[in-house]
């Protein structure tokens, strides 16, 4: 099976131009196609892990991604998909956040000579002059067009600031110069980009003349993506530091039974006949289907050696109710009262509950143990010394848990 009808196998296509020329180009390996990544914060998050994984599914097939840094549109915002105006960033605050998703980046995407590009819109979009920008650029583009575009539909009622109205332009004019500077015939993203994207194609069209070459493919992919990288308890990052292997191995464990073989498909590099085997599976064996699908994700951000691990300890701790890497909640002394500490306190500085009162329920509800003990008087104590070295696990429910140990 060739890259395209292995994308489209996968359920990653939503909407194409051009498809025909797409199917020809990928195949071939000759497409220079980007993927944008505004730095809205320190770290990459699920969300953009799957676009990450569409580019090193292209490269592997000899295409060439440019990861492209939103340096500049990071100081607008982007109004896809947001019900109110993005908190505005310094540019300290943007330069930084660029540098670690350059880190991370490079553990997907080959950046070595000739491979792919990491390029950063600052470059071109911080200098541009206001004047020339409008006569230049913002003849092509109608108003009414875009005022239809779902990304300003959906903000109308609230409230779209015109800094914000102006992002559609400025992806647009990314696609033009990455055309112009690196050849890129190809753009990729979510389908609530759709309306940006056909900007960016239509700019090139109308500026460079009807045979300019360049294509617009949108994933189900990455608006999927956006909801799976956050979770009730926040976002899950891919760095290590603020998402554990332990933590983002469980995320992926515990996703819902209807979603594990189309996450299998869409992020894994497991073979598709092999999946395709899996939607027999029944019962347990979605479990299994689970596990698979964690480590081989695990694996892919963090290393073999992270997965084994984390797959180790979520085996032990839910088989006997111990394991060596879950996450931690680290107490201090100063949390305790008279050297003691009661479960309610527990729950909250775990951050399992929100509050005392959501603690409380938790317990009578039958929902709290302690080292496989389930804790069943709401105004339970235990000793801080109890805590000291390994801790103890901490659990609300089936699927939250954390170690506790008081320093």
């Amino acid at each position: 099976m060739q890259v395209f009808e292995e994308l489209r196998a996968r359920g990653l296509l939503a909407q194409l131009t051009d498809e025909e020329e797409i199917r020809e180009m990928v195949n071939a390996g000759k497409a220079t196609f980007y993927i944008g990544f505004d730095p809205t914060a320190d770290s990459l998050h699920v969300g953009h892990f799957m676009a990450l994984c569409l580019m090193k599914r292209l490269q592997m097939a000899g295409n060439r991604p440019i990861a492209l840094l939103g340096g500049g549109t990071g100081m607008i915002g982007d109004p896809s998909g947001r019900s109110d105006m993005r908190t505005m960033m310094t540019k300290e605050t943007i330069d930084h956040n660029c540098e670690c998703f350059k880190k991370q980046m490079s553990k997907f995407i080959d950046f070595s000579e000739g491979k792919a590009i990491l390029a950063n819109n600052a470059d071109w979009l911080l200098n541009l002059n206001y004047i020339e920008l409008l006569r230049d650029v913002g003849a092509c583009f109608s108003v009414n067009n875009m005022l239809r575009a779902e990304c300003y539909k959906q903000r109308m009622e609230k409230g779209l600031s015109f800094l914000e109205f102006n992002y559609m332009i400025m992806q647009s004019y990314d696609f033009l110069m990455l055309y112009q500077k690196y050849g890129c015939n190809m753009q990729f993203g979510g389908d609530d980009q759709w309306s940006n994207m056909l900007g960016g194609t239509e700019l090139i069209r109308r500026k460079l003349g009807k045979n300019a070459y360049a294509m617009t493919i949108t994933l189900l992919l990455n608006s999927e993506g956006k909801k799976m990288g956050k979770t009730q308890k926040g976002a899950v990052w891919l760095d290590p530091n603020k998402t554990s292997p332990f933590e983002f191995y469980q995320y992926w464990r515990n996703i819902a039974d209807a979603d594990v073989l189309k996450c299998l498909r869409m992020l894994t590099f497991l073979p598709i006949e092999q999946i395709d085997e899996m939607d027999k599976w029944e019962g347990s064996q979605l479990n299994t289907a689970k596990e698979i699908l964690a480590f081989e994700l695990t694996k892919l951000v963090h290393s073999e050696e992270e997965a084994q691990k984390a797959q180790e300890s979520a085996r032990a701790l839910f088989g006997s109710g111990t394991a060596a890497e879950m996450p931690t909640a680290k107490l201090s002394e100063a949390d305790l009262k008279e050297g003691n500490i009661d479960i309610l306190d527990l729950l909250v500085k775990s951050g399992l509950v929100s509050s005392r009162s959501e603690g409380r329920r938790a317990v009578e509800q039958g929902g709290v143990s302690m080292d496989g003990e389930k804790v069943t008087d709401f105004r339970a104590t235990f000793a801080g010394e109890d805590f000291h070295g390994e801790g103890k696990v901490l659990k609300r429910g089936k699927k939250n848990f954390k170690r506790v140990i008081v320093e």
